[in-house]
């Protein structure tokens, strides 16, 4: 499925990985990659996670910028951690959402981007 993604294009699908990688690492479930190619002007990819609490979400955020930095991939922004139950991180070219359950349920992001290609974890 990584034919998604045009092969000029292999640095995204590194990093992609990288970041993927992290969050398998502390645990993450449930990752998910939407790849939007030309049909969004904000990003190409989303990275969608969940963690089962606020401490393993905050492990899941901090080891995905952790990871990201040693490999020097650019951060646009950051969320500052907040029980929440969703936390951001932009990496300009991919975006990763972290979830609790309740609220990856409740915004359902996977669903406003249905026109998404989804790409699996172990495609990359």
């Amino acid at each position: 499925m990584t034919s998604v993604i045009p092969k000029e294009k292999s640095e995204l699908r590194e990093n992609l990985k990288i970041a993927c990688d992290a969050l398998l690492d502390k645990k993450g479930e449930n990752i998910k990659l939407l790849y939007f190619g030309g049909k969004s002007s904000l990003t190409d990819c989303f990275i969608i996670a969940t963690g089962n609490s606020n401490p393993q979400i905050k492990a899941l955020r901090d080891n995905v910028e952790k990871t990201l930095k040693e490999n020097n991939v650019e951060l646009f922004s950051k969320d500052r951690f907040q029980p929440s139950g969703w936390l951001v991180i932009d990496a300009i070219d991919f975006v990763v959402h972290i979830f609790s359950d309740e609220q990856r349920e409740n915004y359902a992001i996977e669903e406003l981007w249905k026109d998404a290609d989804e790409i699996l974890v172990e495609d990359l």
